[in-house]
């Protein structure tokens, strides 16, 4: 019998085929090779300096320019989805009784004085035991969790966000290798943080300046803000060969009910959502439904996001390069399609641009 069947009419059409199954990546398919010199260990002179590779999905294209272009690339009308989280001084380095070093670093608040962290060396720091940070501050480890973080709880006759902004230093990613500096407590912060909480930058967006915010403002470009702290188990390698069984730790969001109206009339509009940066395009997923509408919300969020899988919230993104075999490179191939994406880090290997949270950036349209 051929591959056909009669319709209504009595003749034929081809029939129905099975959906072809979407492809699924193992975790080493993540991996890819990058000189240590690429790896950048300070900021630009200039946020707003530093080069833009443009990855076109529709064409398949890869393009080289500079970050300020994004006033060429983003139409009035559209809207720049920000997020406005605050890097604290999470990092609390001391000395154990013994006198040897100690390192603890804060995730999230607990309440009472108490915070989810992690502590280096783990197999030193057993509950009861104290990290001496200053003479007006103690960090006590209470209690070991499922996922081998601690529970710990700070001592200081100083509020937690005072004793931590007196004592605390700026969480540097392990691969920049060098204490932090002064200039980092403003370099790696966006120019428009306004609520602290966040133990790592949200990258993307510490390229934009004022300057550059107001120029695409005034050419019609919307800007909505969004909250999501940051927590380390973003940045977490995916140590597991299945993508599927990798677990990703709890962060907070918010989207209040401006944010939502806005996003919602742009949409219907016809305007297109830029997600700054990878934290955006969690919140915004997190957040919108079936019909890719955006409500007002908050709470805490473990998405994770893999090929395959299909976007209802971003329609445009803006990110910088990423770690091998990280969370956040499974969600950039995610949005621009595996085999493009790893083209465009070939790309950017080749033509020498700066990797990571001080890097370069990508826009992918």
């Amino acid at each position: 019998m051929s591959d056909t069947s009669l319709d209504a009419r009595g003749g034929e059409q081809p029939a129905a085929q099975p959906a072809r199954p979407l492809p699924t990546y193992p975790t080493s398919a993540f991996d890819f090779d990058l000189p240590e010199s690429s790896i950048a260990q300070t900021p630009a002179e200039r946020r707003d300096a530093s080069r833009l590779m443009v990855v076109d999905r529709a064409s398949g294209t890869i393009a080289h320019r500079t970050f300020t272009d994004l006033l060429d690339l983003v139409p009035a009308g559209d809207v720049l989805v920000r997020n406005t989280t605050k890097v604290i001084r999470a990092r609390l380095l001391g000395r154990r009784d013994s006198g040897a070093p100690a390192e603890v670093l804060l995730l999230k608040p607990m309440g009472d004085h108490r915070w989810e962290a992690m502590v280096h060396p783990g197999g030193k720091l057993h509950p009861g035991r104290v990290v001496h940070v200053a003479p007006d501050l103690d960090v006590h480890i209470e209690s070991v969790t499922e996922r081998r973080t601690r529970i710990v709880r700070l001592a200081s006759p100083l509020p937690d966000a005072a004793a931590i902004e007196a004592h605390g230093h700026i969480p540097l990613p392990p691969y920049i290798h060098r204490a932090d500096a002064g200039a980092d407590a403003e370099r790696y912060q966006t120019v428009y943080a306004r609520e602290a909480g966040s133990v790592a930058a949200p990258t993307a967006g510490l390229h934009f300046t004022p300057a550059l915010l107001e120029a695409l403002a005034a050419r019609g470009v919307q800007l909505a803000d969004v909250l999501l702290h940051v927590g380390a188990g973003t940045f977490k390698p995916v140590d597991v060969d299945d993508v599927a069984a990798h677990v990703m730790h709890e962060e907070w969001y918010r989207i209040t009910d401006r944010t939502a109206a806005q996003l919602n009339a742009a949409r219907a509009s016809g305007g297109h959502l830029w997600a700054v940066g990878t934290t955006a395009v969690r919140t915004l997923e997190t957040n919108a439904d079936a019909a890719g509408r955006f409500h007002a919300a908050e709470g805490e969020t473990s998405i994770f996001l893999y090929p395959p899988y299909t976007f209802r919230g971003v329609d445009r993104l803006i990110t910088n390069f990423h770690l091998p075999r990280s969370t956040l490179l499974m969600l950039v191939a995610a949005f621009a399609g595996y085999d493009l994406i790893m083209e465009a880090y070939r790309t950017a290997v080749r033509e020498g641009y700066r990797f990571y949270s001080y890097g370069d950036a990508m826009v992918i349209l």
